[in-house]
C-alpha cells in the first residue's frame, strides 16, 4: 500500500464537546474511523462484507493527545496507511485543528481483517 495522504474534515459539534468545550477524548476514535472508512470507500467496504463476508477490526490502538479541538473546529483528519504482513494494517492518523502548527492528536491504529467468523483471513487488494 501507498503512503499516500488522505484528508477528511470533521466538523465539532457541541456534543463532542466535555463540560470545558474541549472534544472529549474518546471523539477522536470516532472521527479516525470514519476518517478509515472514506479513504477505503463505504461502497468497498459494504461489498467486501456482503461478497466476501470480510471486514477490519481494531487489533491496537496508541494515541497521544497534544492540544484539544474546540468546540466549531474543522478538523482536518490527516490519514496514511501501511500494510504490516499478511492480515494487518497500520494506519497513522493525525487530528489537525484550524491554523494548527502541530497535530492535536495522533494515532496509530491497526486494523485486522477477519472473515464473519472473526478468523484472521489476508488482507484483500484495497488500491490505497
Amino acid at each position: 500500500m501507498s503512503k499516500k495522504q488522505f484528508h477528511f474534515t470533521v466538523r465539532v459539534y457541541y456534543e463532542d464537546t466535555d463540560h470545558s468545550g474541549v472534544v472529549y477524548h474518546a471523539n477522536y476514535l470516532k472521527y479516525f474511523e470514519r476518517a478509515r472508512e472514506h479513504a477505503i470507500g463505504p461502497d468497498k467496504l459494504v461489498r467486501l462484507w456482503e461478497t466476501e463476508g470480510l471486514g477490519f477490526a481494531v487489533y491496537k490502538a496508541d494515541m497521544g493527545f497534544f492540544e484539544g479541538a474546540r468546540f466549531g473546529d474543522e478538523l482536518d483528519i490527516r490519514t496514511t496507511v501501511e500494510k504490516d504482513g499478511e492480515y494487518r494494517t497500520v494506519w497513522h492518523q493525525e487530528a489537525w485543528r484550524p491554523r494548527g502548527k502541530k497535530p492535536a492528536v495522533k494515532a496509530e491504529i491497526q486494523l485486522v481483517c477477519i472473515d464473519r467468523n472473526k478468523k484472521l483471513r489476508p488482507i484483500p487488494f484495497l488500491n490505497l
